[in-house]
């Protein structure tokens, strides 16, 4: 199983990205996350340039959801609302027909971003995501400078996350 990590946050120490990488480390085995790292390099969401050829960094998020059997999605909460970086690439996938009906998780790196989770949640059922609330876990990384294998090698943290991968591809697999 394929899961593509997408942080909300631009800054390189970004607790959230550091949880994406920790869940990356201690993902049970059959999982595999890749962390997208071109949430800097998409253009400003424009429809005029919604049309083939896509933009290289638009068609790349595309491919990258295509091949993806699930999103985990860890974002910071900024104004109360969803990071600007964020939305921009949430509106790349609206018209394309990569994303509907694709599984999604939350792993939040602070119990303080609920507004932003709120109009996340709201973004993404519009898009016709599927949420998978069994999966969504809260890890409190506010304010603690932890690498992600310093964050892996916590029992209950990596417990935490390893359970809601679990749930995750519990979620996603077909019943049989």
């Amino acid at each position: 199983m394929r899961l593509l990590a997408i942080s909300g946050s631009l800054r390189e120490a970004s607790s959230n990205t550091v949880l994406l990488k920790a869940a990356r480390l201690v993902a049970p085995e059959g999982i595999e996350i890749e962390l997208y790292q071109g949430l800097g390099s998409l253009p400003h969401f424009n429809p005029d340039l919604d049309v083939e050829p896509l933009p290289p960094a638009v068609a790349d998020l595309r491919a990258r959801i295509a091949a993806a059997d699930g999103l985990l999605i860890s974002s910071p909460e900024y104004a109360r609302g969803v990071p600007g970086s964020l939305k921009n690439a949430l509106d790349w996938l609206v018209s394309g027909a990569e994303f509907p009906e694709k599984p999604v998780a939350f792993f939040n790196a602070s119990d303080r971003s609920v507004n932003a989770q709120a109009a996340l949640r709201l973004t993404l059922e519009t898009m016709s995501g599927r949420m998978v609330d069994e999966a969504m876990v809260t890890v409190r990384l506010l304010g603690k400078a932890q690498t992600a294998e310093e964050i892996a090698s916590d029992p209950e943290i990596a417990r935490t996350v390893r359970s809601a991968l679990q749930a995750f591809a519990k979620a996603i697999t077909p019943r049989t």
